[in-house]
């Protein structure tokens, strides 16, 4: 199974709302980042346990471990959880960067280092919402 299946076949597999908003937000970051390298990660390591919600990501990113070793990643990434939908910028060095500037704009999210976290579409502002993703593409984060 290509990495687009893989993606259409986890979205298909969310309930709704979540569903569809999952599609709207995959669809938005494809427009935004066109041309993007997609990913998706099933959540499981080598041993296959599960050790984080499966994940679209979208762009390249290369992280750099302590130990000198580089793991070839994404940039951002998007995940169904428990009470909601997840949205990670991977690779900020400035850990507060997304809450200052983005935060109080965004609405009802949970905004930490490099993850925004909220329940629906409606409870935040889908255009700064748009502004994090093409931030989070078009950039080495800060």
């Amino acid at each position: 199974m290509n990495v687009q299946e893989q993606i259409k076949e986890y979205i298909a597999s969310q309930p709704e709302p979540k569903r569809s908003e999952m599609q709207e937000l995959h669809q938005l970051t494809i427009q935004v980042l066109p041309g993007c390298k997609l990913w998706f990660d099933n959540g499981k390591n080598s041993e296959n346990k599960t050790v984080s919600n499966p994940t679209i990501g979208y762009g390249f990113h290369t992280i750099k471990y302590a130990d000198g070793k580089t793991r070839d990643f994404f940039k951002i990434g998007l995940s169904a959880n428990t009470t909601g939908i997840s949205v990670y910028i991977i690779g900020m060095k400035d850990k507060t960067y997304l809450a200052k500037t983005y935060g109080k704009k965004l609405g009802k999210a949970s905004v930490t280092g490099y993850c925004i976290k909220f329940k629906t579409l409606k409870d935040i502002n889908i255009d700064i919402l748009e502004a994090v993703i093409r931030y989070g593409g078009e950039t080495q984060a800060p």
